[in-house]
C-alpha cells in the first residue's frame, strides 16, 4: 500500500448519530459492540441498540453484528426490557382475570 493511500484511509470520517447526538468515526464497519462504546459513557447492557431504517422497520443491533458505516446513518437506544406499568400492571391484569 502506498502512503498516499494510507493517508487517504486515516482521512476518511463518517457522521452518525446515537440517540440524536451525532459523532464522527473512522471506520468503514464497525460491530454493535464496537458501536456501543462511541458515546461517553458507553452504552451499557440495559439498553438495546437499533438502526435507523427509513420506510421500514428499525433493525437491532447486536454486538457481533457489523454494520456498514456511511455519513447520516442513525441509532437510537430502548430499555433492553421493557416492563409496562412495572406491578401495576401486573395488579390490573389479574384484577381483570378474576372478573
Amino acid at each position: 500500500m502506498t502512503e498516499q493511500s494510507d493517508h487517504a484511509r486515516e482521512e476518511k470520517a463518517f457522521r452518525i448519530q446515537i440517540d440524536r447526538i451525532e459523532y464522527t468515526v473512522h471506520q468503514e464497519h464497525m460491530t454493535g459492540a464496537e458501536l456501543r462504546q462511541v458515546p461517553s459513557p458507553p452504552i451499557g447492557p440495559d439498553r438495546d441498540l437499533f438502526e435507523v431504517v427509513a420506510g421500514g422497520s428499525d433493525l437491532k443491533i447486536g454486538n457481533e453484528d457489523v454494520v456498514t458505516i456511511r455519513n447520516g446513518l442513525r441509532f437510537f437506544t430502548a430499555p433492553a426490557q421493557i416492563n409496562p406499568g412495572g406491578e401495576m400492571f401486573h395488579a390490573r391484569n389479574l384484577d381483570v382475570a378474576a372478573r
